[in-house]
């Protein structure tokens, strides 16, 4: 059952098994383990943040496509969830609709992109996308009065969803709204990262790794490589519009710097490459240690600044406010001594 669920993919390791069942298992039951408003936030962060980055892996690491427009494809799924609940008001045909709209005109963008772009050399497809990301991005900045410019905007989601709704508690825990709203970025994003399990061990996802382990000698075979990296892209595409639906969802906000923003594509790249790229588990495990990272070493070294008081050159180095070097040389070691990624070097023992 678990096998067919996984569609065959396994961890592959005892190891790695353990780590993947203690981040699922911990987000599906994050409410109750961690209660408290920042570490729902996260939770809900590392889950979307997963979905997103296998998505990129389906590009990068499956296709070997380098992309610098995935967070495009993202804002186009939260905006359209925002724009859609604006026109409609606050309601669940409302959600749906905008993120369905989000979905199909980011998979519309990419196969534009894919068709006028994939028949060149990777670096030139790279900047391409990075023109367009640019374009987009200066687009959002100059529809302020539908956008909201630099600001963004906020919009109203359904009662069931919000924070005012009370449920009662549960194993201690006050439920409310918010909790369901939780389980519904939660469950979404559980469905959309066994669907792209389902299609990276499909044949068409064997394809796509024989193209990008050599693409001329996959043509001489008879593959149509373009066809097959144009659906790869639009599939990306259209499941990374659909984690900015659920992220907009949960902020109730959208706006350039929450999913448009170069940082998030940065952020993208390096949770790949720590996972291990070609595997949709590394990106489970990429994506859950930069956002810990990201939410929890200025406070780390925070108390580790207090404590080495004592040495003032130690407790300089370890000052909060340095906590993007100190981030900077976490990703630099994962690198050095897991080359192909956590999963790639776990798997390989």
């Amino acid at each position: 059952m678990i096998a067919r669920l996984l569609s065959g993919d396994r961890p592959g390791s005892r190891i790695l098994s353990l780590i993947v069942i203690a981040i699922f298992l911990c987000l599906a039951l994050a409410p109750f383990l961690f209660p408290g408003v920042r570490s729902l936030e996260t939770a809900a962060r590392i889950a979307i943040f997963i979905v997103l980055a296998a998505s990129y892996d389906l590009l990068l690491g499956y296709t070997g496509i380098v992309s610098f427009a995935h967070t495009v494809f993202f804002g186009m799924g939260a905006y359209g969830v925002g724009l859609a609940t604006q026109q409609m008001g606050r309601g669940f045909p409302a959600l749906a609709t905008g993120a369905l709209a989000g979905a199909v005109a980011a998979a519309v963008l990419a196969f534009v992109i894919a068709l006028f772009s994939l028949r060149v050399r990777a670096i030139f497809f790279a900047m391409i996308t990075l023109a367009v990301a640019s374009a987009v991005a200066v687009l959002v900045s100059q529809l302020s009065s539908i956008t909201g410019g630099e600001d963004g905007f906020t919009f109203q989601i359904p009662r069931e969803l919000g924070p005012a709704l009370r449920l009662g508690e549960v194993m201690g825990v006050d439920v409310s709204g918010k909790t369901l709203n939780y389980y519904l970025v939660f469950t979404s994003c559980l469905i959309l990262f066994l669907l792209m399990l389902r299609i990276v061990n499909s044949p068409f996802g064997r394809t796509l790794q024989a193209i990008r382990e050599n693409d001329f000698r996959a043509e001489a075979i008879g593959y149509r490589v373009v066809w097959y990296r144009t659906v790869a892209t639009c599939l990306s595409a259209g499941i990374a519009a659909l984690a900015g639906s659920l992220f907009a969802i949960w902020l109730r906000y959208v706006g350039p710097e929450t999913t448009l923003s170069f940082e998030i594509m940065l952020d993208l790249l390096l949770m790949v490459v720590i996972g291990g790229m070609g595997t949709i588990w590394g990106a489970a495990i990429g994506a859950t240690l930069l956002v810990l990272a990201q939410t929890y070493l200025q406070d780390l070294m925070s108390g580790a600044s207090e404590a080495t008081a004592a040495v003032p050159i130690l407790a300089r180095l370890l000052d909060p406010d340095r906590w993007l070097l100190w981030l900077g040389v976490l990703f630099i070691l994962s690198v050095y001594f897991f080359p192909t990624g956590i999963v790639g070097r776990l798997r390989g023992r």
